[in-house]
């Protein structure tokens, strides 16, 4: 059976009037909060990284994977993470992972030796795969399709940024008392949130109907998301090249080979393969991955070349990529609407521009650079790229979807942002370090970082031109939103996909 929708690449038709009531203000700041929590510990571990080695006396190798064990649980378990909310109830899985969040922090602090804290910093990760698609997709079933959800996303999805910048600036205050305030903050944050939560997030039913639970799919699922990250996050340092990297790559491509096969028989998947037959699904993933692929290659580089090579402080670098954050903080309230008037596919494409326009800037700068002539432009372009992109990104990815599936889309969606962002800054790191000069002169050094500078612009300019396919496809044919049996197969007829139910 299937039901004609609204395309989610034009604006969604007006939705029932729907009163912000103060519950459902204090719902959206819940999740709010655990976004922001997120992108919080994500940012302020990275500058307490030297202080964090010389207390616990870790070395090089083993203090990577303080952020490594963060990424290997977050983009290893999304998917997972997804499908449980839709199967064990939403609420219910978002609350139970923030308080494991909150402990994880607690524990993080206190702790006086480097496996317990990498131990920490992997269950904050697990669960951080755990609340993420479940909080989006609490807002996508609470808030009806159109501007209401478009509103309420363009602010859940500008707390993230928020909380990067702000991660940014606290870390650097709090690594003058002691590393392990960064690692405590969150938890009283958590279990603030979560005693609201308690009180405030809709009940939701868990999915009854659902042919089973597919612990095949989530094994293999699990199993090769986790490795895949794992060998990017190691194939710097091991090298891509050697038999170690080339066997994990081949051993995720046959994990993932088998996970397809595996989907495609289950009565009750981890992941319907149906939904990746919409075309406008698939930009959004792939956008998602070439978003913050590129702004996490950028970020590094940026953060290497102002503190590395012009002797700025932790606090001084912060506040310097704080523009872009503050921009987008400002824009948190406005962005839905401009959704609703222009679509999607057309603010994603805008984004990408200015996000190639800003990070090409940057490669004017010098070892004496003018920071109001070349990197503030420079973060204000990338900051409102931020502001259009990420939220256009989530819309799109959950519009359509119905209410039982939308934490399945939600955690394959934050699968592409990690996945992304692991797999790109991996690349960009291969190149400045194959780039590496033997004279490393501060000039020759600068000029190392160039190259994966220019990475960074193509993978961003790769995400425009994805998003200029959408643009095409509605100007040479009309979009037909598609619904089979149980979600939507967005832009089947205008990408000539057969629909089978």
């Amino acid at each position: 059976m299937t039901t004609p929708l609204p395309s989610p690449a034009s604006p969604a038709p007006s939705a029932p009037a729907v009163r912000w009531t103060p519950r459902l203000w204090g719902t959206l700041l819940v999740l709010c909060a655990a976004m922001f929590l997120d992108a919080l510990d994500v940012s302020m571990v990275g500058v307490a990284l030297p202080s964090i080695a010389a207390d616990l006396d870790l070395s090089t190798s083993t203090l990577q994977w303080v952020v490594s064990g963060y990424i290997l649980g977050y983009g290893g378990l999304l998917l997972l993470g997804g499908r449980t909310a839709d199967l064990l109830g939403r609420r219910q899985v978002f609350l139970v992972a923030l308080g494991v969040f909150a402990l994880a922090s607690l524990l993080g602090g206190l702790v006086d030796s480097g496996p317990l804290l990498i131990a920490s910093r992997f269950i904050k990760g697990l669960s951080a795969a755990f609340t993420a698609p479940a909080g989006l997709s609490i807002i996508t079933t609470t808030f009806p399709e159109g501007p209401l959800r478009n509103r309420a996303l363009s602010i859940y999805t500008t707390c993230a940024a928020t909380g990067f910048s702000m991660g940014l600036v606290l870390s650097g205050l709090l690594t003058e008392a002691s590393w392990r305030l960064t690692m405590l903050l969150p938890a009283p944050i958590a279990l603030l949130a979560l005693a609201a939560g308690l009180k405030l997030l809709p009940r939701s039913a868990r999915e009854r109907d659902h042919n089973g639970y597919d612990v095949p799919g989530a094994v293999l699922g699990t199993a090769s998301m986790l490795l895949l990250v794992y060998t990017v996050v190691q194939a710097p340092q091991a090298g891509w090249a050697t038999v170690r990297t080339l066997l994990s790559f081949l051993a995720v491509a046959v994990l993932l080979t088998v996970f397809v096969l595996v989907e495609r028989r289950s009565p009750g998947p981890l992941i319907r393969l149906g939904v990746l037959r919409s075309g406008s699904q698939i930009r959004a993933q792939l956008g998602a991955m070439a978003f913050f692929g590129s702004y996490v290659g950028f970020q590094f580089l940026a953060t290497l070349y102002m503190q590395s090579l012009l002797g700025w402080s932790a606090l001084h670098t912060a506040l310097a990529f704080l523009p872009a954050g503050a921009l987008v903080a400002v824009s948190s309230t406005k962005v839905g609407a401009v959704v609703d008037r222009f679509g999607t596919p057309r603010l994603i494409a805008v984004g990408f521009a200015l996000m190639v326009v800003g990070y090409v800037l940057f490669l004017r700068v010098d070892l004496d650079p003018v920071y109001a002539a070349v990197i503030l432009p420079s973060m204000l372009l990338i900051g409102a790229a931020c502001a259009l992109v990420f939220p256009s990104l989530n819309i799109q990815a959950t519009n359509g979807v119905e209410d039982h599936e939308q934490g399945m889309v939600s955690g394959l969606l934050n699968t592409s942002v990690q996945v992304g962002g692991a797999i790109f800054l991996a690349v960009v790191t291969a190149v400045i370090t194959a780039g590496a000069p033997a004279d490393p002169t501060p000039q020759a050094v600068l000029d190392s970082y160039r190259p994966g500078l220019t990475v960074v612009a193509c993978i961003a300019a790769a995400g425009f031109l994805i998003t200029l396919t959408g643009l095409r496809t509605r100007r040479t044919r009309p979009s037909v939103v598609v619904a089979q049996s149980q979600t939507t197969l967005r832009e089947a007829e205008a990408d000539r996909v057969p629909v089978r139910d």
